[in-house]
């Protein structure tokens, strides 16, 4: 059984800083892609920022103000959000694709989501 903790969601006031945490735990054999999510209220589920290998990739809108990182020996894959708006309130979730086997497929796993509020 594999299981996604999301962690460092908060309250805070707009100019602020969060960094939120995913941990990865169970029966793993390796993870590839990490990437978090996020979902406002009425609004579709949308990739905030995704890493694989050296890569990384974020939404433009949030290009310059946060960081996605990870520690591959810990199994956990941080987003540092600078320069927090208040649009970017919203459930952030993350998400890894994970293989529990050596010969097994890569499947994909999400966290159970953390809120993220940005006052204004």
């Amino acid at each position: 059984q594999v299981q996604l903790v999301e962690s460092g969601g908060g309250l805070v006031q707009a100019g602020g800083s969060l960094r939120v945490s995913c941990a990865a735990s169970g029966s793993i054999y390796s993870i590839g892609a990490m990437g978090w999510y996020r979902q406002a209220p009425g609004k579709q589920r949308e990739l905030v920022a995704g890493t694989s290998g050296a890569s990384t990739n974020y939404v433009d809108s949030v290009k310059g103000r946060f960081t996605i990182s990870r520690d591959n020996a810990k199994n956990t894959v941080y987003l540092q959000m600078n320069s927090l708006k208040p649009e970017d309130t919203a459930v952030y979730y993350c998400n890894a694709n994970i293989q529990l086997y050596r010969w097994g497929s890569p499947k994909n796993y999400w966290g159970q989501g953390t809120q993220v509020t940005v006052s204004s």
